[in-house]
């Protein structure tokens, strides 16, 4: 594609084959529709990484990637080999890019669904990663696979009443099943996970969520009560509320 861009430039009167007309045109369309440029072209950044992306998986957001920065400042001070739980993985962008810059990492991930397990598994390959893949829903889980030195999540927790505040693009085409909470319990995930991190953190060990901007508070005074000390909240680029580690 980029060869073909380089010849549309240097070749203005070049014509299309009509085979690559009729993508164009049904690109255009789907941009009319609202649908995200990344699912169109199947693909999207995350820091320096080219992740496939279907509709099945959220979309990677930059604040995640701020996540993913914060995480590596801590599990660098671990001299030994590190094991991490990456709980709704999605695209599988969160322990890829930890695996990548963190080479003492043993990294484990957990996806509801199968076919995000299917699509971060192709991620992880393409960037040659070793990371256990495992389906499972995270409010049915008992205890988690194994111990570990730290746990991440970036879980559900887009409250229904804030639907009001999001585009077409992720309404209609992003997947519900890693976007919303209900409003009645939006904290239902980081309080099962925390429960499960109580259980398989080693003593020290460190727990990170993506948070919600409008339930720092609420998410802080949930971990406090269930154990965890050394609460800290994070803002990212934007000024909001979007991170939290907590210390077992």
């Amino acid at each position: 594609m980029r060869e073909d861009r380089f010849v549309w430039v240097m070749q203005p009167d070049f014509l299309l084959a009509p085979s690559q007309l009729s993508l164009f045109e049904k690109a255009l369309e789907d941009l009319q529709n609202h649908r995200p440029i990344q699912y169109i072209i199947g693909e999207t950044h995350f820091g320096s990484l080219s992740l496939k992306v279907r509709e099945e998986v959220l979309i990677p957001r930059p604040e995640t990637l701020e996540l993913v920065h914060w995480v590596c400042e801590v599990a660098r001070q671990f001299p030994h080999e590190i094991h991490i739980l990456d709980i709704g993985t999605g695209s599988g962008c969160i322990p890829i890019s930890l695996g990548l810059a963190l080479p003492n990492a043993a990294l484990t991930a957990i996806d509801v669904s199968e076919k995000a397990i299917g699509l971060a598994t192709e991620n992880a390959a393409l960037y040659h990663q070793d990371i256990a893949f495992v389906q499972a829903d995270v409010l049915l889980l008992d205890q988690l696979p194994q111990s570990y030195d730290m746990i991440v999540s970036n879980p559900p927790y887009v409250r229904e009443l804030e639907k009001k505040e999001m585009s077409r693009n992720v309404l209609d085409y992003e997947p519900a099943l890693a976007l919303y909470v209900p409003d009645s319990d939006p904290l239902i995930f980081y309080r099962k996970i925390a429960h499960l991190a109580q259980q398989s953190l080693k003593q020290g060990g460190a727990l990170f969520f993506e948070i919600n901007e409008y339930l720092g508070e609420e998410t802080n005074y949930l971990l406090s009560q269930l154990g965890f000390r050394d609460c800290e909240i994070r803002k990212d680029i934007f000024g909001k509320d979007r991170m939290i580690k907590a210390i077992k």
